[in-house]
Formats: C-alpha cells, sequence, structure tokens
C-alpha cells in the first residue's frame, strides 16, 4: 500500500521502547497458540488455554527493553498512517451522516501490555479495548500469522487487522457492541456465539469499506493479502488446524469464507448501511 510521506496519525501510543519485565521469548508457537484458542477456540478453547498458559509461563524470562531498530521505526510510520487513512475515512463517513467520530488511539507493544480491560499479553495479539477506547498491538503477531498459519503477510495484513480494530470502535461509537452484550444475555453459548460472529464479521465489513475508501492507494497484491489473514483466522480453519475438527456453534469470529465474504462485500460497496450481518447470520 502506497504510504509513504502521507500523513501521520499523532493518536499512537508507542510502547515498544518500554515494554519490559516479564516476557514470553518472542511469543512462541504456544503462544500463538493461546492466542487462537482463546479468540476463536469457544468452549474447547477455554478448557485448554490455562494448561498452555501454564506451558508458557516456563518458556518466560526476564528481558529489559531494547531500543527500536530502523526496522521497528519505518513499522511504527506506517501504523501511524494507516491510522490516519482510518481517521480520515470514518471521520468522513459519520460527517457525511451528520455524527461525530471520536478518533481512537493506537498502542504499539511488546510482550506485555496493561489496559482498561485488563492486562493482556502478546498471545493476546491485536484487540480492542472499548474501556479506554484504544486499539492494542504486539506487530510479532503477524510473523506468527504468516509463518505458523499460512497467512501471506505483507503490509496490507497489518493495515487490514488495524481496519478490523477500528471498526470494533466504530461499533462501540454507534452503541451497536453495546446491544450486542445486551442481546447475549439469557442465550445459549450457541446463541450467543452467533451474535459475536455477526460483531466480527461487520468489523471486517467496515474493513472492506475502508479499504474502498483508499483504492487510491492500494497495489496490486493488496486486497490478496487481506484476504488471505481472513482466511487464516477464520474459525473454521483455525480449529481445523488447532483440534483436527471444527465445531460450527462454537464459531466466535466466523468462517474463512463468511470473513472473506463480507471484507469484500465492503470493498465493494463502499456504504456502511450495507453491514448487515445481524440480520443475515440469524
Amino acid at each position: 500500500m502506497k504510504w509513504q510521506g502521507r500523513r501521520q496519525s499523532d493518536n499512537v501510543e508507542d510502547r515498544r521502547g518500554i515494554s519490559g519485565g516479564k516476557v514470553a521469548i518472542g511469543g512462541g508457537v504456544i503462544g500463538i497458540i493461546i492466542l487462537l484458542l482463546n479468540v476463536f477456540g469457544g468452549e474447547t478453547g477455554k478448557q485448554i488455554a490455562p494448561v498452555l498458559e501454564q506451558m508458557q509461563g516456563g518458556q518466560q524470562q526476564t528481558e529489559a527493553a531494547a531500543p527500536l531498530s530502523k526496522e521497528d521505526e519505518e513499522m511504527g510510520n506506517f501504523v501511524r498512517t494507516m491510522l490516519a487513512y482510518n481517521e480520515d475515512t470514518w471521520n468522513k463517513i459519520f460527517e457525511e451522516h451528520g455524527m461525530t467520530y471520536k478518533n481512537p488511539k493506537l498502542v504499539l507493544f511488546r510482550g506485555s501490555v496493561q489496559t482498561a480491560c485488563g492486562g493482556a499479553s502478546s498471545a493476546s495479539g491485536p484487540f480492542y479495548c472499548p474501556g479506554d477506547q484504544k486499539v492494542y498491538m504486539d506487530l510479532g503477531f503477524f510473523e506468527e500469522l504468516k509463518n505458523k498459519f499460512g497467512a501471506k503477510g505483507g503490509d496490507f495484513a497489518i493495515a487490514y487487522v488495524i481496519a478490523h480494530e477500528i471498526g470494533h470502535h466504530v461499533q462501540t461509537l454507534l452503541g451497536t457492541s453495546a446491544k450486542m452484550r445486551e442481546a447475549q444475555e439469557g442465550k445459549s453459548e450457541a446463541e450467543a456465539n452467533k451474535l459475536s460472529v455477526a460483531l466480527e464479521l461487520q468489523a471486517d465489513f467496515y474493513a472492506g469499506v475502508w479499504a474502498h475508501d483508499h483504492q487510491q492507494e492500494l497495489e496490486t497484491g493488496d486486497i490478496d493479502e487481506a484476504l488471505s489473514a481472513a482466511n487464516a483466522v477464520g474459525d473454521d480453519a483455525i480449529q481445523s488446524k488447532m483440534q483436527g475438527h471444527v465445531v460450527p456453534d462454537s464459531f466466535t469470529h466466523g468462517s474463512s469464507e463468511q470473513r472473506m465474504y463480507w471484507f469484500k462485500k465492503g470493498f465493494k460497496t463502499g456504504d456502511i448501511k450495507q453491514g448487515t450481518t445481524f440480520e443475515e447470520i440469524q
């Protein structure tokens, strides 16, 4: 994606140079497995993840914070530009609909981080915390996703994930996330999971809307990189790799096909009114 020389957001908190203390060595295979089980594994993941976390604890060591490399600095500049692109898109869309958009913060960290939603480690993967309206990312996640789970990688895979997490911020501002949580109350696990899937697929759709708005910055292969990442983190793809079989009732983020479909729909239409995942997922 074209980004050099473009506006960079001031809303990035780069904590990579100050993240220290007890850190898992590179996250490792166990770290990425914990992440995928926590995020995609349903009830099975809830049972297995604590065991793996205990195993991971034995791999931990204390590391002093390392200075940022030239590559780290460049990646930070890329993230700032992607966040600026998201700010431009959503400020415009909200204004077109008579609303005011509030820019979120994006926190880059290594190892571990404290948030309004509690403490988190690299194994948590990229996530959005509605409590402080911040996106948290350890960029090492993308190398793990590429090397261990078959995603193509590339800068637009990172751009897609940022846009997906910003999509959750949009849902928070619009009240969608709160309504979803209310709707989950009293539901069976399978029914509650369906609502979670709808929320996640809508965030994928919003990521596609963002990409539609920045078509002039796209380069050959960018959309393929996003679709590769979406495919790699589909619930069915993860469950198949992790446990050898697929349990649709435990899906919380949607299948690979669904995630790719909704990103492509957002990219094709560029119309936030078309993100009808809650109507179509039932």
